[in-house]
């Protein structure tokens, strides 16, 4: 682990990484804005874009089934997980949100490889869309994140 006492993105040499994003097919318009900013993240940090797989699941709640997969191929140094849930008018938001970040974490800690958790909980579409835009962009932190834990 890096101590640093600002907040500034170090810069990893990823030259040697296999990275994989577990990203959803729900909500694409947004977790779009994410994937492109992990992978300009992962690009800046010099991992080859033939080592990177994307790896598409329909929503939130699939997301953790596929990282453990991926996980336990030992294939990749590092996965980042992309998805972005909306609060409605029922509590399925809560759940939803809630168990998809458990079980990526789940995966996380048991099979010790760093993941980059860049699955958003927000309350309306504009907040969705801030944090996936060029200037707050949640998949770039996640990247980022991951790439530092490796």
């Amino acid at each position: 682990m890096q101590r640093k006492t600002k907040k500034t993105q170090a810069i990893v040499d990823g030259s040697k990484f296999k990275i994989a994003i577990v990203t959803t097919k729900f909500n694409e318009d947004i977790v779009g804005g994410m994937l492109g900013g992990a992978l300009e993240t992962l690009k800046k940090n010099k991992v080859a874009e033939k080592n990177i797989e994307i790896v598409w699941v329909p929503g939130a709640l699939e997301i953790p089934l596929a990282c453990q997969r991926l996980a336990k191929t030992k294939k990749y140094q590092g996965l980042v997980a992309l998805g972005c849930v909306i609060k409605g008018d029922t509590d399925h938001y809560y759940h939803v949100s809630k168990e998809s970040i458990r079980g990526v974490m789940n995966v996380m800690l048991g099979f010790n490889i760093s993941i980059g958790v860049g699955i958003i909980t927000v309350n309306n579409l504009k907040q969705a869309q801030d944090r996936s835009g060029t200037k707050n962009n949640k998949g770039t932190e996640a990247a980022q994140a991951m790439l530092e834990m490796v």
